[in-house]
């Protein structure tokens, strides 16, 4: 079950996933961990651009990094963006029931039904 984030996380997430560049480079750990150098090959900006990239990413909690031997991989943090996809699904069906229902209520606008006669109205 993922973690319940809060606004400040989820705010700080959405924040880094504005950039598609980011959004790329998450892409890319969803394969396997990446140095950075292996993360600023396919793009056509500085190494320097790609680590603020890379480290908008981690202070959104979305990538963390460790150290191995010579080399500091980056690594997609699953349960994070799992809290994240949580959130946007609990969303969608809370806006997918609201706008069914003002469907609806428009639709009963534009076509009300005429009132029933009753016995007294013949």
């Amino acid at each position: 079950m993922p973690t319940v984030l809060a606004d400040d996380d989820l705010d700080a997430m959405f924040a880094a996933l504005t950039d598609s560049t980011r959004r790329s480079i998450l892409t890319r750990l969803s394969t396997g961990d990446a140095t950075v150098n292996e993360l600023a090959a396919p793009f056509d900006i500085s190494l320097q651009a790609v680590s603020k990239h890379i480290q908008a990413l981690e202070r959104a909690g979305l990538i963390t990094r460790s150290r191995h031997r010579q080399t500091r991989p980056c690594r997609l943090n699953a349960p994070r963006c799992a809290a994240a996809a949580s959130w946007i699904e609990n969303n969608v069906a809370v806006w997918t029931d609201r706008f069914d229902r003002l469907e609806q209520h428009l639709e009963s606008l534009q076509n009300p039904t005429p009132p029933e006669k009753g016995p007294d109205h013949e």
